[in-house]
Order: C-alpha cells, then structure tokens, then sequence
C-alpha cells in the first residue's frame, strides 16, 4: 500500500529525472556545424531530443577556428557524418582547405539503408559512375571514404538510395583557400 508519505517523493523524483533529461539534452543537443536552430526529424535539434547521434559529429576543428590542423594523406582530417532516418546528413554542411584529405566516418541512425558518396558536386549530383562512395551502411553502422580536395571545386556529397537524394539527402563542402 502506498503511503502518503512516498507520493511527494515519487513526485519530486519524477521531477528530478525530468530535469537532468532536459540538461542533457542542452548539453549534447548541437555542435559547431549544426546551428540550434536546424531542427532534426523530431524537432529538438540535430540529435533528437536527447542530441545523442548527432550531437559533435565533427571531431576536428574546422578551417579558420583556432586549433585546425588540416589533413594530409598520411593523417587525413576525420569527419563525423549522422546519415538519419530522415533522409537528412548532419551536418549537411562542411568545410574543408583546398588540397586537404578527409577521413568520412558516416553512421547510420534509424532502420534505412544508406550510401555515401563526395566529390565535384556535378559529379555527385549525377550518380557518376567513378565517383567514391561507399554502399549499405545499415542501420548502427559506420563505414569510413577517404577523399583529397585537389581542383577548384564546388564538391559534395549525397545518398542516392532509392528515392533518398530527391528528398534532400546531400550535402555541400566549401573548399577555403
């Protein structure tokens, strides 16, 4: 039986719990390259509710920001892509040096099936064969390309799964000088 006495408490545990989700949800919900503004499929950023998945996909400091070491052959630069459920990259957005070699980790999160595919972006928006890519991550998967940004650019990357880039799943890299 339960007691008045366990009703506030229960209540104030609840709260508690409610609290410490809603500040790990700030706390982890967005990162440099994922604007808080830019909802993600449900609404509360980039990461869910919670932020966890997408939340800090980018693991090096961007070009420009203090502490940037840009990536050679030999040491390529990692970048975090999310592929969701939502036929969404996070971030959709990433920026590269001219010349520098990038390591792309892509993780799948939800039950789709993706690829992912970077280069010239005309190349990339036409499926050209030749292009690198990687195929069937599935779902809790990553799987890594590595690319070097030689050429005047603009470049890319995108999904073209079935039905998956007409719904926006792709992304653009700004190449600095």
């Amino acid at each position: 039986m339960v007691t008045d006495r366990r009703i506030p408490v229960l209540g104030v545990s609840l709260a508690a719990a409610g609290i410490l989700l809603i500040a790990l949800g700030a706390a982890f919900g967005s990162s440099p390259g994922s604007p808080s503004s830019q909802a993600g499929p449900w609404g509360f950023g980039p990461g869910g509710m919670m932020g966890f998945g997408a939340a800090n996909v980018s693991s090096a400091a961007d070009p420009g920001s203090s502490g940037f070491v840009a990536g050679t052959t030999s040491a390529p630069r990692v970048v975090r892509i999310i592929a969701s459920n939502a036929l969404r990259f996070y971030p959709d957005v990433v920026t590269v040096k001219a010349g520098e070699t990038v390591t792309f980790e892509v993780t799948t999160m939800g039950m789709r099936s993706h690829e992912f595919m970077v280069g010239p972006a005309s190349d990339v928006a036409a499926d050209m064969a030749g292009t690198p890519e990687v195929a069937d991550i599935a779902m809790m998967q990553t799987k890594s390309l590595t690319y070097t940004f030689n050429g005047p650019g603009p470049f890319a990357f995108a999904c073209h799964a079935t039905g998956h880039y007409e719904a926006g799943m792709r992304g653009t890299i700004t190449a600095l000088p």
